[in-house]
């Protein structure tokens, strides 16, 4: 049976060479980075490289990177520690995010500690500059903007820059979960004022279970998670070194050839949109994931013309076909309620359709594409 992987925004497939540097790190880097002894030195200079060296293609400095488990703990760090530390007694989203940032919020506002104010959102999913700006002019407390760079669901690609400068005008602090963005856009953090982001690395082929926050310089911040002095203070814990090697090595490589890949995988979603518009007509593609200046060129949402009965079996009978892909964020895979995301947009008739989202990276092709068309065509026709 065939085999297509296109659930990349849930996951990435782990590039060879980062396979390669993890195992001689498991094989030959052992020692404890907090240890002083020749063992230990080698595994902290190995890990203040990778911190180096991720600063260097964000722009940053070496102490703004805070290495994590990953886009969760990262956006939890930096969310729950600008309230407690930085005096940040209203936050700003959307009700759109991912629910690393939704719940997190959620729960700060259930215990008394924030107001929450949700920015509208048009029909396709973009927040509404107007109204953000008057939710920042209301009330003298002190404020936090918190929008995802790149939507995980439809794709989305929101100004961050404008957004933050924007945002900066009434001192508000402003953070991005680029969990989807970085590793496939360009980043300069000195270009623009923003106060924190937070990345994982297996959404560009590194591994699971590590990512990282950009926390800038002299933030106020200080520790989530107490014991050693690990981080700058900021996390405690032995850091995962092996993880971190690995990191560094798909970073450096999605950077280093950010150009063609992002050419190549551009050109599958096209193609992608081309074969679904002219095999499924009557399919809609959701939020702006069918344009491509307001998207990211690595995934499409399609909202697909099938009765009630056959969505619910859509995703098992992609399965059986070999067929991989989600109707939205992987984090919720079992649930089931509806998209937190599609709800916000989508009419009550374009609802009881099934969406799914197709992801896409350099090692799809479009004989995967051709062969994925064809099988949804024939469950629609069925």
């Amino acid at each position: 049976m065939k085999q297509v992987y296109l659930d990349n925004a849930a996951t990435t497939q782990v590039h060879p060479k980062v396979i390669s540097k993890m195992q001689d790190a498991l094989a030959n880097s052992y020692g404890n980075p907090s240890s002083t002894h020749s063992f230990g030195r080698t595994a902290k200079t190995a890990i203040e490289s990778a911190r180096k060296t991720i600063a260097k293609y964000i722009n940053a400095q070496p102490s703004e990177i805070i290495f994590t488990s990953g886009g969760t703990e990262a956006d939890n760090m930096i969310l729950r520690c600008a309230v407690r530390d930085l005096g940040v007694k209203t936050i700003i989203t959307t009700r759109i995010e991912h629910h690393a940032v939704l719940h997190t919020v959620e729960e700060l506002e259930a215990k008394g500690l924030i107001e929450l104010q949700y920015v509208n959102l048009d029909a396709y999913g973009n927040p509404d500059l107007l109204h953000l700006e008057e939710l920042l002019k209301s009330n003298g407390s002190k404020k936090l903007v918190s929008l995802m760079h790149v939507n995980n669901e439809i794709g989305n690609k929101i100004d961050l820059e404008q957004i933050t400068l924007l945002s900066k005008k009434y001192d508000a602090l402003v953070h991005s979960d680029a969990v989807q963005s970085l590793g496939h856009y360009e980043w300069d953090v000195k270009k623009f004022p923003i106060d924190f982001l937070a990345a994982a690395a297996h959404k560009f082929h590194g591994p699971k279970g590590i990512g990282f926050a950009f926390i800038r310089k002299n933030s106020g911040m200080s520790c989530m998670i107490s014991g050693g002095s690990q981080e700058r203070g900021l996390r405690a814990g032995t850091e995962s070194f092996h993880n971190i090697v690995g990191l560094q090595e798909a970073f450096v490589h999605a950077y280093d050839n950010l150009e063609t890949e992002k050419k190549y995988v551009e050109g599958l979603k096209r193609y992608f949109i081309e074969q679904v518009r002219k095999d499924i007509p009557e399919a809609k593609f959701n939020g702006h994931s069918a344009d491509m200046e307001n998207s990211t060129y690595t995934l499409v949402n399609v909202c697909l013309p099938i009765t009630e009965d056959k969505a619910m079996m859509l995703l098992f009978n992609l399965d059986i076909k070999g067929i991989a892909c989600s109707k939205g964020s992987a984090c919720q895979s079992g649930s089931d309620t509806g998209s937190h995301v599609l709800t916000q947009i989508l009419s009550k008739e374009d609802m009881k359709k099934p969406s799914v989202r197709f992801s896409f990276s350099t090692y799809n092709t479009r004989e995967e594409i051709d062969y994925t068309i064809k099988v949804l065509k024939d469950i629609i026709e069925s």
